[in-house]
């Protein structure tokens, strides 16, 4: 039972991760036996992934046709920056009245101030991971569980959505001064500033994000 369970796992954060990085288009179709091939186990760990990755909306389980990768509409990407906005401006909001250590904000700023290459992949790649680990690193401020859980589910979206905008050759700009804002704030223990600040970076970012989606079917 806890081989089965591991294969499973396995097979669902490799299919998860090839949905996220864009290896597989929005709309593709997958059979099982192409996946049970590509991720070398059987049919029913890919089912199992399946089932969980279309209830984290990354799949959609068709019956008697298979899988296709979900597309995320323009409706769904409002709803998520909407999400985002609430959600990352309580985090920063807790994190100001709650206070940092002041060596866990300069870590923060170090990661907050990764910049990439225009046109390079391979550093929009590692911007991206850093990216969420600001973002990540924010909710963890909070010292609150599910805060930082939600945190935690909505990069996935987030990393997958950044994925196809470099797919499309749009890479935008640095947040950099945005990120060493929002950390300017949570140290002078400004929580209504905080709050501010983090949700301006998200909705610069939303329409962006709806300007691009608006002239593709990348997403």
């Amino acid at each position: 039972m806890r081989e089965s369970s591991s294969l499973g796992d396995r097979v669902y954060q490799a299919l998860k991760k090839d949905i996220i990085t864009g290896v597989f288009q929005s709309g593709e179709p997958l059979s099982e036996k192409l996946l049970a091939r590509r991720y070398r186990g059987s049919r029913t760990p890919v089912r199992e992934a399946a089932v969980r990755l279309q209830a984290e909306n990354l799949l959609r389980v068709v019956p008697n046709r298979g899988y296709f990768v979900k597309h995320i509409t323009v409706n769904e990407l409002i709803e998520l920056y909407e999400y985002r906005a609430a959600l990352e401006g309580a985090c920063a909001e807790l994190a100001a009245q709650k206070g940092a250590d002041q060596t866990v904000l300069e870590e923060l700023a170090r990661v907050g101030e990764v910049h990439f290459q225009q046109d390079d992949r391979a550093s929009y790649e590692a911007f991206i991971v850093a990216d969420t680990a600001f973002h990540i690193g924010l909710a963890q401020l909070t010292r609150n569980q599910l805060l930082l859980q939600a945190v935690r589910d909505v990069r996935c979206q987030m990393e997958r959505i950044m994925y196809a905008a470099m797919d499309l050759q749009y890479y935008g700009e640095s947040p950099a001064h945005e990120h060493a804002g929002v950390l300017e704030a949570i140290r002078d223990r400004d929580p209504l500033r905080a709050r501010q600040l983090i949700q301006e970076h998200i909705f610069i970012s939303k329409d962006k994000v709806l300007q691009l989606a608006s002239n593709s079917r990348v997403l």
